[in-house]
């Protein structure tokens, strides 16, 4: 997890950078001392460059070429390692902090055409009327014709204050205009939603996306609005599915919420013994009796991960998902000078009942380079505070396994090709507003009326089985066998062979799930979409029942479950 703050004293981290600068000109190694091996490995490194910058036949890039070497070497270590160049560095500070400025909105390409995928609510995209499906000609008097995300990217973001001129054709009336925009500061939340769920409206919940600077507080203030619209409240969700992590003082600080002041949360040992740390909670809980329950899936990671592990070591709340995805390692970062910086694994972390929740040994590879996880049988055992077995290696697995419901093909090549997103804005186009987010669905000859639309488009694709198929029938014509089964073969292609039509009704609720959230975006922004897939989040509906029903979730939390 990143923590790009940290300061480390010269009697820490920063004595052996010195010590190790130290030893190039006054220590006289010897052949085998690390330092000698360093030196000499510098040396040569130095001296290849020279010698490719003076003689290679074509002219080199060399910061180009430098880049991809130092790539390559950390490559050898962990994917949580990294070189961030000057070019990179905004998108780094962006997110840690949640913040960039730019005008508020996500694109898109399809075909040579830039299009808008996404305006974030308030912002100078959405003051001046931009919306999802709007096509970009110009910035600038700039052609878009075939430029890549990439390259608009760096021609809509810039300081607040500055301004661009967009050229759009409306998604809606077809009018093209000009827009001036002034660029802002652009905040994204990490808590994008906020609401009472539960059929009395009784039970606080809360998605944290991403752990950014401040987010506790967010945490924090959403609970204490959602309990001053409802005093009564009867439980707590905090919702950490697909949250990556982020900054490990937040992590602390969110679980400081549900924890009174000096409850232990995360520990984290370095190479060095002196610069290990254990970190509690500073301060007087804001809750620390209401039932809790931490959803999690496998993309949860990082800080995400000793927030769940917290909470479960310490019997707070429970955990309800999938295992989560297993990341028990710390980064920080490192200047590198001319505005480089390296991030780098610098210690791992245990949460309070002493486990590393690592997934992967990255220290032990393979013979052929590849890394392993820790094999179920090799976890280690640990005990919450009330006894409870928990753990180690593999992630977090959950008091309570709800697994999620694999997306299926024609849904995701619906999505994919972009036809959910351009029926939402030809829906969204003749209604002029839908109900809230939550109440919102589409009646049946609404959806009747996307499957005729979609009937002429394009979107074919392979199940897993035809592929099976078509290899099946490659390595037999390779060892020709084919021309003795051909009418077989033939006769189980024709078994096999999907219908587009059939599997869209077989899976009609996922489509339209997929359809109306879509759509509840086009109204409600972000807050919009989340709130509408709520409807159908079986974790979610677990979440509700457990804390409606106290003996069961008294029993999740004794020794022996």
């Amino acid at each position: 997890m990143n923590r790009p703050r940290k300061n480390f004293s010269a009697r820490g981290f920063l004595a052996g950078a010195l010590l190790t600068g130290t030893a190039f000109f006054f220590i006289r190694a010897t052949p085998t001392d690390p330092y000698f091996e360093i030196s000499k490995n510098l040396d040569i490194y130095s001296n290849l460059f020279k010698e490719l910058n003076s003689f290679y036949v074509d002219p080199i890039e060399p910061g180009k070429l430098v880049k991809t070497g130092v790539d390559a070497m950390l490559q050898e270590l962990d994917p949580y390692t990294n070189f961030i160049s000057e070019a990179d560095i905004e998108e780094y500070e962006f997110m840690t902090t949640g913040k960039y400025g730019g005008i508020g909105a996500n694109m898109q390409r399809k075909g040579d055409d830039i299009f808008v995928a996404d305006v974030y609510e308030n912002s100078p995209a959405h003051v001046a009327g931009l919306h999802p499906g709007d096509m970009v000609e110009a910035i600038d008097g700039q052609s878009l014709k075939g430029k890549s995300v990439d390259d608009l990217g760096a021609l809509l973001k810039g300081s607040p204050g500055t301004q661009l001129k967009m050229k759009v054709k409306d998604a809606y009336t077809q009018v093209t205009s000009e827009k001036l925009i002034t660029r802002g500061e652009i905040e994204i939340s990490s808590v994008p939603y906020a609401g009472l769920v539960g059929a009395q409206n009784n039970i606080a919940y809360v998605r944290l996306t991403q752990f950014t600077q401040a987010c506790g507080a967010q945490v924090k203030d959403a609970f204490d609005s959602l309990r001053k619209v409802q005093p009564g409240l009867k439980g707590l969700v905090l919702d950490l599915r697909n949250n990556p992590g982020g900054l490990l003082d937040e992590a602390v600080a969110t679980c400081n919420i549900f924890l009174d002041k000096g409850q232990p949360v995360v520990s984290t040992r370095y190479k060095v013994p002196e610069m290990d740390k254990e970190y509690k909670t500073m301060l007087p809980a804001w809750d620390k009796s209401l039932p809790l329950a931490v959803l999690v899936n496998h993309s949860s990671a990082s800080a995400s991960e000793i927030v769940a592990g917290t909470i479960q070591d310490l019997d707070r709340g429970v955990i309800i998902g999938e295992r989560s995805y297993g990341k028990g390692l710390v980064q920080v970062t490192r200047p590198l000078g001319f505005k480089s910086h390296l991030k780098l694994t610098v210690a791992r972390y245990y949460t309070p009942s002493g486990r590393c929740i690592q997934a992967i040994d990255y220290a032990h590879r393979n013979a052929d380079g590849s890394v392993s996880t820790v094999a179920d049988s090799l976890r280690k055992t640990f005990k919450t505070k009330a006894g409870r077995s928990v753990l180690s290696g593999g992630g977090v697995s959950p008091d309570i396994v709800v697994k999620d419901e694999p997306m299926s093909l024609v849904a995701t090549t619906l999505y994919s090709k972009n036809y959910i997103f351009d029926y939402a804005t030809e829906y969204a186009a003749k209604h002029s507003s839908i109900p809230d987010p939550t109440k919102f669905s589409l009646t049946e000859a609404e959806f009747n009326q996307f499957t005729k639309w979609v009937e002429s488009k394009d979107y074919s694709y392979k199940t897993e089985t035809e592929i099976q198929f078509d290899s099946l029938k490659n390595i037999a014509l390779r060892e020709k066998y084919y021309d003795n089964v051909k009418a077989e073969f033939e006769a189980l292609k024709s078994k096999l062979s999907h219908d587009k039509k059939q599997d869209l009704l077989k899976h009609k609720d996922q489509v339209r799930h997929v359809l109306e959230s879509e759509i509840a975006s086009r109204y409600y922004y972000t807050r919009g979409r989340m709130a509408q897939t709520m409807q159908y989040d079986k974790e979610l509906e677990k979440a509700i029942s457990v804390i409606n029903s106290p003996a069961e979730y008294s029993s999740l939390l004794k020794a022996g479950k």
